[in-house]
């Protein structure tokens, strides 16, 4: 995860502020620069209120806030920010934790959070913006959208089959096949049977939202704010116009990552460690990061076990796009030869993904970093 700078300089601070945010009221905690002991105090979670908080403490200028990141969004640091207040969103998985400390309460969270904040031992997170957020929101809306149809015919297909109804006409689930074999299907009780359409009815209406939100998104992926991004992520093996808009509201500004490593630990697909001398213990990816993106890069990251293939229709990889399905496929292989579980291949060909779409987004010079080809890649090619 990069580090994101305070607003303003040590030495131009006259006062540390550390808000501990809850839905209906702030706790605050005020510090000199010179330290001692913070002044503790509680107020509304209303404009008017934060509004004559700072001007209590004598205005914007030298005053630096932090609040932690969590339910209450950035509303409040865009607040801040339109009044002229310096003010940085801390990352709360990574606020030091003292082994020993048992008592919790909104006034010691607040004195420990500026006590930290002043000698400068948190981290920052990145707020987007409002147009991105609500991007963010478009697409997490359609994630669960896409969770509820699959509950939802889930339920269908565990009512068949407590009646014994089993689809064999074919081997998968929810084909054109399957759609008409469930609109055959008539249970012999009567409640069951309108059991069964309340759920089909209910299940074709998520469908439609979903239908109309993806138009939705593909017109705003066209729009001319997205389409530059989206054209990069697109020319990538296993990166649909809905995935790569995905990774564009869950990761924002890919330049805020100095380099890909930074990306890959942001995403939660680097190894966790825990080594101590001479011994060393690498364990499973650490997970501690964006969830809906790394779904979607996991995802992406299945297609590079298939050769290396040019589509017969859409995008047309680049030349750097084209130097990961080779490589890529050839790190999956190598991996899987070498007894590596699907599984555990696949996340390290995300974690090299993830490198190759930061260097396109951000135009990094290309590298040639790709392998020797296979004699079933140099036949493949030749033909």
């Amino acid at each position: 995860m990069p580090d994101v700078t305070p607003c303003l300089h040590p030495g131009q601070v006259r006062r540390w502020v550390a808000l501990d945010q809850h839905k209906f009221s702030i706790v605050a905690a005020v510090l000199p620069p010179d330290g001692g002991t913070p002044e503790v105090c509680r107020i509304e979670t209303t404009e008017k209120a934060i509004r004559r908080f700072i001007a209590k403490q004598g205005g914007s200028e030298g005053l630096s806030v932090c609040y932690e990141a969590g339910p209450g969004g950035f509303a409040l640091w865009r607040l801040l920010a339109s009044m002229g207040v310096a003010c940085d969103v801390v990352a709360p998985s990574l606020i030091p934790v003292r082994a020993g400390d048992r008592v919790k309460t909104d006034r010691r969270d607040a004195k420990k959070l500026v006590a930290l904040y002043r000698a400068a031992m948190l981290r920052f997170v990145h707020p987007p913006t409002p147009e991105l957020e609500g991007l963010r929101d478009l697409l997490r809306a359609r994630d669960d959208l896409r969770l509820a149809r699959m509950a939802a015919r889930n339920r269908v297909l565990k009512q068949l089959l407590r009646h014994g109804r089993i689809y064999r006409e074919g081997k998968r689930a929810w084909t054109q096949m399957h759609r008409r074999w469930l609109s055959r299907q008539r249970l012999d009780d009567p409640l069951a049977q309108q059991a069964l359409e309340q759920l089909l009815t209910h299940l074709d209406g998520i469908e439609r939202q979903l239908d109309l939100l993806d138009a939705r998104l593909v017109e705003i992926a066209a729009g001319e704010r997205w389409r530059g991004q989206v054209e990069i992520l697109t020319r990538f093996r296993g990166i649909s116009t809905l995935t790569a808009l995905g990774l564009i509201a869950e990761i924002g500004d890919f330049v805020r990552f100095s380099h890909p490593r930074e990306l890959a630990s942001w995403l939660g697909i680097t190894p966790s460690e825990y080594s101590s001398g001479d011994q060393q213990h690498r364990g499973h990816i650490t997970l501690s990061g964006n969830r809906h993106a790394r779904r979607l890069l996991i995802e992406a990251a299945w297609h590079y076990r298939h050769p290396p293939r040019r589509p017969t229709s859409g995008p047309q990889p680049d030349e750097r796009a084209w130097q990961a399905q080779v490589r890529l496929h050839h790190r999956h292989r190598h991996l899987t030869e070498h007894g590596k579980r699907t599984t555990v291949a696949n996340v390290a060909v995300a974690r090299e993904l993830a490198g190759f779409l930061w260097a396109a987004v951000t135009d990094q010079p290309l590298r040639r970093t790709d392998p020797a080809p296979t004699h079933d890649q140099r036949q493949e090619l030749s033909a």
